[in-house]
């Protein structure tokens, strides 16, 4: 599997749909019904963290043949704009103006307009998937992190440096305003940016 990327609003959405209790939805899903279909194609992708298109979740219930078949791409297009009213799913924004837009469920759970009770996803899948989700949370955050203690090292050493600087040049025989204005300047503001990343950390 690739190396998923995921943006904030993605991972809080995911978040919230394994999260998610029992949603009231008004449209029927009823195994063996395109919505229900559809619905479990999606819950499949969601579950390994993606957000699937149009084409994507047809491949995986129809093959690539149907993929490329336009009126089929409509009609589908059709249901899942009926099940995005029923609040069952959500469609993403856009990442390029010319991609297809993607789905996500908003619940793995959910009362259809029978009364139904419709799982999507086992309790056991769910975990797995929240598993998944705090790996690709945490390999997301490594870099961030090294760079912040790249950039804590980093004021710290124009910190000391222009302090010193200063301290010498009054420490001279003559001294030179230039250079200890120019290091205490310095040695001032990399205090100020050094409080501000440490407070975000």
């Amino acid at each position: 599997m690739t190396q998923l990327r995921l943006t904030p609003s993605e991972m809080r959405f995911l978040q919230e749909a394994l999260r998610s209790d029992y949603k009231t939805g008004n449209i029927r899903l009823r195994e063996g019904e395109y919505q229900y279909s559809l619905a479990k194609a999606i819950a499949s992708f969601q579950l390994e963290l993606h957000f699937p298109d149009v084409k994507d979740i047809i491949k995986r219930l129809y093959g690539e043949e149907k993929a490329g078949d336009i009126q089929f791409i409509r009609k589908i297009q059709t249901i899942l704009k009926k099940m995005e009213k029923s609040n069952i799913v959500q469609i993403l924004p856009k990442k390029k103006p010319w991609d297809l837009q993607r789905y996500a469920l908003t619940s793995f759970k959910f009362k259809d307009v029978d009364k139904n009770l419709v799982i999507l996803a086992t309790d056991y899948e769910i975990k797995q998937a929240q598993g998944m989700l705090r790996s690709v949370l945490i390999q997301q955050e490594a870099p961030t992190v090294k760079l912040g203690r790249i950039k804590i090292c980093l004021l710290i050493f124009m910190v000391v440096a222009s302090y010193m600087t200063s301290v010498w040049t009054l420490m001279q025989p003559v001294i030179n305003p230039i250079i200890f204005v120019l290091a205490f300047s310095v040695a001032a503001a990399c205090s100020l940016m050094l409080g501000k990343v440490l407070s975000q950390t």
